[in-house]
């Protein structure tokens, strides 16, 4: 039996909820298991600097809700401003939301989007997340200037994906 549209709206409030409640603690692997088939897809190309393609709820454990959701991302959030369903078809806006307020009290955060097709039992089969990296990098930027970025997140992500990205825009010039 299809999975019906108030179902749909339903799981996209509950994964709005849960993003909540996993920047709260900190912790995101649980989403994993609470939203994603065993056999699902998750793809985030980061700009053409990296490629994260997971074919499986462990790998999106092991790496979105894993690796690139834990160490030095303490204080961040990526709440689900808003969404919008069709058919089996949810798509987020979310925002990447840095530790702290500006002085003007606005926060520190880029928009992304994410593309998910949720399956008849609820748990979603695929997901597709994009997000202007530029922009990531210059509100790491801004970060550290507060004194908000964690040097850790800095060392580990932030110069990489600069240098990923500042080498691959520099070919052909």
């Amino acid at each position: 039996m299809a999975i019906s549209p108030q179902q749909v709206e339903a799981r996209a409030r509950a994964m709005q909820d849960a993003f909540v409640e996993a920047a709260r603690r900190n912790q995101w692997a649980w989403i994993a298991d609470e939203f994603y088939a065993p056999d699902c897809e998750y793809l985030c190309e980061y700009a053409g600097t990296m490629r994260v393609h997971a074919r499986s709820r462990d790998e999106i454990r092991a790496t979105h809700y894993g690796r690139d959701m834990m160490v030095g991302w303490e204080g961040w959030s990526f709440p689900i401003e808003r969404y919008t369903t069709h058919g089996n078809q949810i798509i987020t806006h979310w925002w990447n939301r840095g530790p702290g307020r500006r002085a003007d009290g606005s926060w520190y955060q880029t928009p992304g989007v994410s593309f998910i097709t949720v399956g008849d039992d609820g748990l979603f089969t695929y997901q597709l997340d994009l997000f202007d990296l530029a922009h990531q990098m210059h509100l790491c930027d801004e970060l550290e200037q507060a004194g908000l970025l964690s040097a850790q997140l800095k060392q580990q992500w932030v110069v990489p994906t600069k240098q990923r990205l500042i080498g691959m825009l520099q070919k052909g010039l």
